[in-house]
Order: C-alpha cells, then structure tokens, then sequence
C-alpha cells in the first residue's frame, strides 16, 4: 500500500547531523518504493519546519495528511520517548517503538536494570550516585567505561584507568551530558550486531562483527569515512550466533519494541555473549549497520523503509481497538 509519509529529521540533541543524513536516506528510499513524502526537519532549537515554514501542531490533527510519520530522530528529544508522545497527540501512526519503550531503550541504567532482573547477560555497572557506587567501581577492575545514561552515538563517553582523578574527570565530562550517568566494567569480546524487524512476529537479522579502525568505537570512528569496518555474517561458531539472536529477542520483547531496533552484543573469547543496550532509532543511511545488515539478511533499503511503514499502519490500526 502506497503511503503519504511524513519524514522528520534532524533534532535538538548532539545527533543532529547524524539525523539529517538518517531522514535524506529514508525519503529517497520511501520515495524509490513509490510512496509519497513530506519533508520535515527539527532545528537545534527545538523548531518543526516543512517546506521553510514553522509548523503548528494541534492535538488530534495528524501531521500534514501524512498517513505515517517516519521520526528519523536520534539521541534525546527524539529517540527517547519525547518526539513518540507528541506523535500520539497528533494521533498518527508512526515507525518505530512507543512512548515507554524508547524511553526504557534510551536510558541504559533503566535497561540494564531490567536486563539483570530478568538474568540477561551484560557487563557490570553502576549509576553514578548510588550507594557504595565508588567501591564498585573499583570492585570492577579496569579499564572501566563512564557514560552518560541517555544519550548515543558514543558521545560524552570515556575510558579510564582505575578510579583516581581519571574516574572523576569523566563523570564531569559525561554530567555535561546529563545528570544520570554510568559505569560501566570493560568487556574484552568482539562487537557483534543484529538487526530486528517485526513488532508481533520479530525478525532478526544475519549478525555483523564491527571492526574499530580506531582506539575504540567514538564518534568519529562510527561516522567518518573508513573509521570502520562491518563483516557480515559475523565469524563467529554456529552456536554463538544462535545464542546472539535468542538474547536479540529477549532484550527487544523486555525493552517492549516494535517496528524495529538494532542489538549489540559482546562475543567474548570464552564464548559468552553479552548483551550492551537495545537502539530503538538507529542510524538509518543505506550505508549504516541496521540497514547494511538486512541487505545480508535479503531486504533492499526502499523494501525495509516500506514494510516500517506498514507496521506503523498496522499498530496503530490495532492501538485504536482499544478502550481508553
């Protein structure tokens, strides 16, 4: 089914750019399957504009006819719940998961949390603040990882060496950032990807190995050209990948996604798999690992922007069903 879709891209957080190529990428795409599009593009200042025009919203009215909204929007403001309940006052259907589950998604001390509750493997952590917090710190050796809570694309993030001034320079770097940040204990496995697809029945890709061409995986190794490396499948024995995409399940149906989402895991050498977060939104260009992975998998770009759209249509048919 053709669809008008509305296209938003771009947004207030430090993924802004990262966002604007994600929303170019997906339009073209849409646009090759045949579907209508509308261009909109967030501002650093929080502005929604189409066409040159500032937009004025009112609850119930949709957004510009569209029958869905694609929220190509990274990081805060966007990926984290805010942009999805704007959505659901617009009432129309849009991509990707809702309200609490890209929040939950967003804030990795809140999915690891649940992830240690329902005994998913991962890393040690620790939210800065908490009691006892420093002794666990030192408790989980070194190097060790400071992170803000709710952000990406590896942005505010430091590696340090025990727990002296380095540890207490990061977590000021990372509280720039925002006020919930965490550490994390060092993993020494292979970063290896998958993609899902689905929202009832869940679909998951050929799993990808990330090869840093770089000290680790930052920002500027995720985005600039040759900073690295996706090799698809994985090289990893049957069995491991196998386990990879039992645990990509999991954590999607624990974080409550639909739509789409890609997992990342550490393969460690003793053949343990490792869960690192669950990205609701990730980067979406015809080039980023979500959608290079369902090129292995057998899903051409304009096929998987569409059959996203199809799946927003079809939950928000089945969100309508129900008695508020």
């Amino acid at each position: 089914m053709m669809s008008r879709v509305a296209v938003i891209a771009g947004g207030r957080s430090s993924e802004h750019e990262v966002s604007l190529r994600s929303g170019e990428a997906v339009a073209r795409g849409l646009e090759q399957g045949g579907h209508e599009v509308v261009h909109v593009t967030v501002s650093r200042d929080g502005r929604w504009r189409a066409d040159g025009e500032q937009l004025s919203l009112t609850p119930g009215g949709g957004l510009l006819g569209a029958d869905v909204v694609f929220p190509a929007l990274h990081g805060p403001f966007g990926e984290d719940g805010s942009a999805q309940g704007l959505l659901e006052w617009l009432d129309v259907a849009y991509v990707g998961s809702d309200v609490l589950s890209s929040a939950i998604c967003m804030d990795k001390l809140t999915l690891k949390r649940l992830f240690a509750e329902r005994g998913i493997p991962q890393v040690g952590f620790v939210g800065v603040g908490e009691e006892g917090w420093r002794e666990r710190c030192e408790a989980m050796g070194s190097p060790l990882w400071v992170k803000p809570s709710r952000l990406g694309s590896s942005v505010g993030i430091s590696r340090v060496e025990g727990t002296g001034r380095g540890l207490e320079e990061a977590v000021e770097l990372a509280l720039r950032h925002d006020p919930r940040v965490i550490v994390e204990a060092s993993a020494t496995g292979r970063e290896v990807e998958c993609s899902l697809l689905g929202d009832e029945q869940v679909d998951v890709s050929p799993a990808g190995e990330i090869v840093a061409h770089g000290e680790w995986y930052d920002y500027e190794t995720k985005y600039r050209a040759g900073g690295m490396e996706l090799i698809v499948p994985a090289p990893i024995p049957d069995e491991q990948a196998e386990r990879l995409r039992e645990l990509a399940l999991e954590a999607f149906r624990i974080g409550g996604c639909s739509g789409l989402a890609r997992c990342d895991f550490f393969v460690e050498p003793g053949g343990a798999v490792l869960v690192n977060e669950v990205n609701t939104m990730p980067g979406f260009t015809e080039t980023s690992v979500y959608a290079k992975l369902w090129e292995a998998g057998g899903i051409e770009y304009p096929d998987l922007c569409g059959r996203l759209v199809e799946l927003a249509r079809e939950r928000h048919r089945r969100s309508r069903t129900y008695e508020f």
